[in-house]
């Protein structure tokens, strides 16, 4: 069976254009004409709901289907007629900003002590919605009184929560974990409360802090060490003295410590693996002494080095939510925040996942099929590109691009507002990356964040696509942004691998540049 990817070693994507037409026999047996209401005085019913005869479908929308450029990844399906509409005016791709949301301001009750037992009364649900979604801090106030308890010094100034002694440990006094969870995680609580409730270290748990990064901004590095990882599950968070819920917050040096982090973390973990002078203890490394350790890392595995970890696993979920019927919506807390670890090396009689892993498989098929490098050919047909609806707008894919890496969006999204990072130069993972290619993947994650942002994003899980370090081949690096959009949440059509999209993804490029641009 030919592998099935819209890559070609012509450099043209392979499209299928669907154009429906198609008779359906009518098996219906009872009729039951009602009303639906009125319009302009005169009846309106369910007739056409009940056709008395065989349905001809001759004019249906047209559909495009693109296979993924990688087999494992299924296929993308875009409706003609909604990506006719947002090919017309790209401008429309955006969500909307967050309307001001105030329930005291409605009651117009000014006193805090007046407020408190009329929200007692409110229905969980109704609380939960206020929690997410109010902008008035007292709201948000009433609502931390109502889930936990505070400590508080002879003023009533706040000094953090109340604790009570638990076997085997201490626990803070939480009343409603979710109404906890929901307020903490609003930019709009005053700062005190998300001081004592979220942001200081040890307010979320004993998760120990192990590195850090202060230049220009401040970063925490934390080891989650009872986590789903089994082998060291680190989280690189923004500080409490550095707060960024938005990334309208966020600057490029912000990104810049996140993912300093995560190669500092690697390299100290692949040296010390491989019997290697380690980094430093107690010490944030410079750049230069990152590239040292990477060279004698890469050094030691091309004469054969043998470690127990070869891959790397990184990702980041941006942005929180908490529905009122109780579902927690995408990132664990809105203080940005990344999380990386290391994965295990495949033995003789054991083979660990690694997401990478599934690239190269699509790309060894791909050379036995075509006998073609597969990322030549993907780039070249990226560099190609022509509209599918055969318009003459704007058929760009690439949003930028530098000698390291190019940021663009991907033929077949699997995500409405999909984007991705690749690297142009040869590196498949963060080993292979020099000094000047780490910094152009940095600047690039800082780009597309405040496009996106610009667009009206809230909710995106972004994700890394590596190889092996023990691996030599044409592999690269890639990093896939995945928005989250209030209609999208995915359903059967998703889980069959079969992506939905409602534009062209030429058109969202031209949104997108235009954002990043701005």
């Amino acid at each position: 069976m030919k592998l099935h990817t819209c890559v070609r070693p012509d450099h043209i994507f392979r499209i299928i254009t669907h154009t429906p037409a198609y008779k359906v026999s009518n098996l219906r047996e009872q009729t039951s004409i009602s009303l639906l209401g009125l319009m302009d005085g005169r009846e309106v019913d369910n007739q056409q709901n009940f056709p008395e005869h065989n349905i001809h479908v001759s004019a249906s929308d047209k559909v495009y289907e693109l296979a993924n450029p990688f087999s494992f990844k299924g296929s993308t399906f875009i409706n003609g007629s909604w990506a006719d509409q947002q090919a017309a005016c790209p401008e429309t791709i955006h969500l909307p900003p967050q309307p001001e949301v105030s329930f005291s301001g409605n009651l117009n009750i000014q006193e805090q002590t007046e407020l408190q037992p009329l929200f007692k009364k409110l229905p969980h649900a109704v609380l939960l919605s206020l929690a997410t979604n109010s902008t008035d801090p007292r709201d948000l106030t009433c609502l931390a009184e109502i889930a936990c308890d505070f400590s508080r010094d002879e003023q009533g100034n706040i000094l953090g929560l109340l604790y009570r002694q638990s076997t085997p440990t201490r626990r803070a006094v939480i009343h409603n974990h979710n109404l906890y969870e929901a307020v903490a995680n609003n930019p709009h609580l005053p700062d005190p409360y998300r001081q004592a409730m979220v942001l200081r270290p040890g307010a979320q748990g004993n998760s120990e802090i192990v590195g850090e990064y202060n230049e220009g901004t401040h970063v925490y590095e934390y080891l989650r060490s009872n986590s789903y990882i089994p082998w060291g599950h680190y989280a690189a968070n923004m500080a409490d003295d550095t707060i960024r819920y938005s990334l309208a917050d966020l600057s490029q040096s912000d990104m810049q410590g996140l993912r300093h982090l995560y190669y500092q973390r690697t390299y100290c973990r692949m040296a010390a693996d491989l019997g290697l002078p380690p980094l430093t203890a107690k010490k944030q490394a410079t750049t230069a002494e990152l590239e040292a350790c990477r060279l004698t890392i890469q050094e030691a595995l091309s004469q054969g080095a043998s470690p127990t970890f070869d891959a790397t696993l990184w990702g980041w979920n941006y942005g929180f939510d908490f529905a009122p019927s109780g579902y927690r919506l995408n990132a664990s807390h809105q203080m940005i925040h990344q999380q990386f670890a290391m994965i295990p090396a495949a033995t003789e009689h054991n083979s660990t996942f690694c997401c990478g892993d599934l690239i190269h498989d699509c790309c060894v098929r791909y050379k036995e099929e075509t006998g073609h490098d597969f990322f030549t050919d993907y780039i070249g047909c990226i560099r190609n590109n022509v509209r599918m609806d055969g318009g003459t707008a704007e058929s760009r894919l690439i949003l930028f691009e530098d000698d390291y890496c190019m940021a663009f969006i991907p033929k077949a999204q699997t995500s409405q507002w999909e984007v991705q990072i690749m690297a142009t130069c040869k590196a498949g993972n963060i080993l292979e990356l020099s000094t000047a290619g780490r910094a152009s993947i940095d600047r690039a994650f800082y780009r597309l964040s405040k496009g996106l942002h610009k667009l009206g994003l809230k909710l995106m899980c972004t994700i890394e696509y590596s190889s092996r370090f023990t691996r030599n081949s044409n592999q690269r690096l890639i990093y896939s942004f995945l928005p989250k959009l209030p209609k999208s949440p995915g359903a059967f059509s998703e889980s069959q691998l079969r992506w939905i999209m409602g534009h062209f993804p030429e058109d969202f490029a031209i949104a997108l540049r235009r954002a990043i641009a701005s």
